[in-house]
């Protein structure tokens, strides 16, 4: 399948779709669903045929078995209502564009976003990037071969700072803080097997405690490392001639006006929180 012609108006239609899911993002606070759900349709390759990677062919996948891959299925019913409302973008660059949208609204780095993303119904076999399971072996395992180095598998990982059950979510570094907290390392035998990973493997350490120690650091290796995974066995496409003129300033101004969106809705999010202790 072909990839969708990138010109002016599919850019416009890009930012139209952004705004739709940053309010449902907000509404529903599943910005942890979303990204997951754009993590693991990244996080697919198959060696052999060197084909996967960011194509939207998760949405085919039986996603049902576990309670795991009820939440992505869950994304995906969610993200579904908006790919109607604009049926030009394919669902690669829905799905990769909620990821990034996810990680704005709660508070987090600003993320280069490159559309083009060509749509697949090949499934090719998947590891989960999910919780608990695997250890630090197992995630290299699975994560070297489709590009991502050490820095890359800590870094994404901090994406489990927004695994907080009924609060609003703000995505920080305080989930390496977390790792590190003696009282914690002291339970970390209870604790799934990518915490400890990430605490006890000597490289994985390293990293945690930089990110743990500078939330700047871990913002921008984050941006980085996701932009990264986002375009596995993806070359972004030229943009169609005369689009960038078009639609270069209005598509600047609303990243602004997003950005300014977003920290206010974090900080409403924490008045509410702060008042409903009192």
């Amino acid at each position: 399948m072909s990839g969708p012609v990138v010109d002016g108006e599919y850019l416009k239609e890009i930012e139209r779709a952004r705004t739709d899911l940053r309010a449902l993002i907000s509404s529903k606070n599943c910005a942890l669903k979303m990204l997951q759900l754009a993590l693991n349709d990244s996080c697919k390759y198959d060696k052999t045929t060197k084909t996967g990677g960011p194509n939207g062919s998760i949405r085919f996948d039986e996603v049902d078995r576990d309670g795991y891959n009820t939440q992505l299925k869950t994304a995906i019913d969610l993200l579904e209502p908006i790919k109607e409302e604009h049926r030009r973008i394919t669902y690669a660059d829905l799905y990769q564009l909620a990821g990034v949208v996810a990680i704005e609204v709660t508070g987090g780095p600003s993320i280069d976003f490159s559309p083009g993303r060509r749509d697949s119904s090949l499934c090719p076999k998947r590891e989960l990037f999910r919780n608990g399971k695997p250890g630090s072996m197992t995630l290299r395992d699975i994560l070297y071969p489709l590009g991502l180095s050490d820095k890359d598998i800590v870094v994404l990982c901090g994406v489990h700072c927004l695994a907080k059950a009924g609060v609003p979510l703000k995505f920080d570094n305080s989930y390496f803080i977390q790792l590190l907290r003696k009282d914690s390392l002291r339970i970390l035998k209870n604790q799934n097997l990518r915490d400890k990973a990430l605490a006890e493997d000597p490289v994985f350490r390293s990293y945690t405690e930089l990110y743990a120690k500078d939330k700047d650091v871990f913002f921008r290796d984050y941006a980085q490392s996701h932009k990264k995974c986002s375009e596995i066995c993806f070359v972004p496409p030229p943009i169609s001639k005369g689009a960038k003129g078009d639609v270069g300033f209005t598509l600047l101004a609303q990243s602004v006006v997003g950005v300014a969106v977003a920290a206010a809705m974090v900080f409403l999010r924490h008045v509410y929180v702060i008042s409903r202790k009192k």
